[in-house]
């Protein structure tokens, strides 16, 4: 971000935002490794759940007329891993995951045309402030910390989450972050992840343990390459994505299970109007059975909600 997310306790953050590691994007270093290209290469669902979903002229009304007007909304997008977003053909080629569906059934049941921009996570959530975007998706996370700024209108529920190599039999689970002692974790640069592993990093001398390193990484491939290179012993990063990278034969990961569950949303600047809109779209979609379709589509029914809610407080 142009921002870091603050440095507070893990109950305070968790965002869920960031970089499950089955991207398209290479390595800085440029070296991704044979396992990680593997890993990225993962074929979009040919099932469209989408194609069916018309305007609904009740839900389209609860927009502004200026927005009813114009007919567009300028949507800035975090592409990089499935199942959110990612590009399954290169990026020259259109984005396909959740994150996508989601916002293009929303933007059909209200009329609108979306303007996609393709973002860095850690660059969206500022820019909503100056109006560079209406709206962004990036498998933010609802925090406490974001919702002084931010507007949130809720589609999953998703979360945090450890994976080690599957030869890795030392990790079973983690549910303490002392369980993480003496092990180096990576995860994504400028996340709450980031941050939550800094913020407790006490807790290892505390229990008289040697305590574990963390490493960050700005690109995704970066992540799992250092994994299966025996750089870092455990990734931090998203339920979903971490869940949807094991799946993945290639990627020759173990997922951990789940450590703290997170609503997710739309993001929008503070005070935004189009919140009820989007929130009853979401709605429509839930209710008509869209939504379900959408993630089963994308392996992700175990996130469903059941309601869309705007600003909920962060899960404890």
């Amino acid at each position: 971000m142009t921002h870091r997310p603050p440095r507070t306790p893990l109950r305070a953050i968790a965002a869920v935002a960031l970089l499950p590691l089955l991207t398209l994007t290479a390595c800085g270093s440029g070296d991704t490794g044979s396992a990680a290209v593997g890993a990225q290469g993962s074929p979009a669902p040919t099932d469209a759940p989408v194609a069916a979903v018309r305007e609904v002229d009740s839900v389209a009304a609860l927009l502004p007329a200026d927005v009813r007007e114009a007919g567009t909304l300028k949507i800035g997008s975090s592409i990089g891993f499935p199942p959110g977003a990612y590009y399954p053909n290169g990026a020259d080629k259109a984005p396909a995951g959740q994150d996508i569906d989601l916002a293009d059934a929303v933007a059909k049941v209200l009329g609108l045309k979306l303007e996609r921009q393709d973002a860095s996570f850690e660059t969206i959530l500022p820019a909503l402030g100056s109006g560079k975007y209406d709206v962004g998706t990036g498998n933010f996370g609802v925090t406490t910390e974001r919702l002084k700024t931010i507007d949130f209108v809720t589609y999953i529920n998703d979360g945090q989450g450890f994976a080690v190599k599957d030869d890795n039999d030392s990790v079973k689970k983690v549910t303490d972050l002392k369980q993480l002692c003496g092990l180096t974790i990576g995860t994504g640069a400028g996340t709450t992840f980031e941050a939550t592993l800094t913020a407790q990093k006490d807790v290892c001398a505390k229990a008289g343990k040697k305590p574990y390193d963390v490493k960050v990484y700005s690109e995704n491939a970066a992540t799992l390459t250092a994994l299966q290179q025996g750089r870092i012993d455990v990734i931090m990063s998203t339920i979903n994505g971490l869940r949807y990278q094991a799946a993945q034969p290639a990627s020759h990961t173990r997922f951990l299970g789940e450590y703290h569950r997170l609503d997710v949303g739309f993001a929008f600047k503070k005070g935004s109007p189009l919140t009820k809109a989007f929130r009853a779209a979401v709605d429509h979609l839930i209710e008509d059975g869209t939504y379900r379709r959408i993630l089963a589509k994308w392996g992700t029914t175990a996130s469903a909600i059941d309601a869309s809610r705007i600003n909920p407080p962060e899960h404890a």
